[in-house]
């Protein structure tokens, strides 16, 4: 499970963060992985570069992109969203989706609401979806097993989970 926009069309790679060295490069906060490579076309501050340099690991990733030769450069990129083609992407499994297509889908059990899915988290063990819940009560954690999760429907925007299974039903 991985990170998107919610058009549809580009996939979120990750965000700009602090210049590495003094030749343009740069690490990469909150990378999507799979997503960045070298060669890689990506959408930055309005404008398409290529991926010149990957360096670092998949989770921490350090990249340099064509054009952007300077540290004051990489500055200057510094919080703008790194965005991949959704066609340019890998294929998903199935059972597999961008994080985005899981963000915002309303989340229920059977005919009941639970809440809306803020975000995805990686944990160790899974990943879990972070659900914000109505009432003020806190989030709801849900990892994406089957045993959790009955279906996911990303198209319609729902996400069926089961609160027995979950300690809540």
């Amino acid at each position: 499970m991985n990170g998107a926009d919610t058009s549809g069309a580009w996939l979120r790679a990750g965000v700009v963060g602090r210049p590495h060295g003094l030749d343009g490069s740069f690490h990469v906060n909150a990378p999507v992985a799979g997503l960045l490579g070298l060669g890689v076309s990506v959408v930055v501050a309005g404008g398409p570069r290529t991926i010149e340099r990957l360096a670092g690991h998949e989770a921490r990733p350090i990249v340099r992109l064509e054009g952007c030769i300077s540290r004051d450069a990489a500055e200057l990129l510094r919080g703008q969203e790194l965005l991949v083609a959704r066609a340019d992407a890998p294929q998903l499994g199935d059972d597999e989706w961008w994080a985005s297509d899981l963000e915002g889908c309303a989340v229920r059990d059977g005919d009941r609401e639970v809440g809306v899915v803020a975000r995805l988290l990686a944990l160790p063990s899974c990943e879990v979806l972070e659900v914000r819940r109505a009432e003020g009560r806190s989030a709801l954690l849900v990892p994406l097993i089957r045993d959790a999760v009955r279906f996911v429907d990303t198209g319609a925007r729902v996400i069926d989970v089961d609160l027995r299974f979950l300690g809540e039903g």
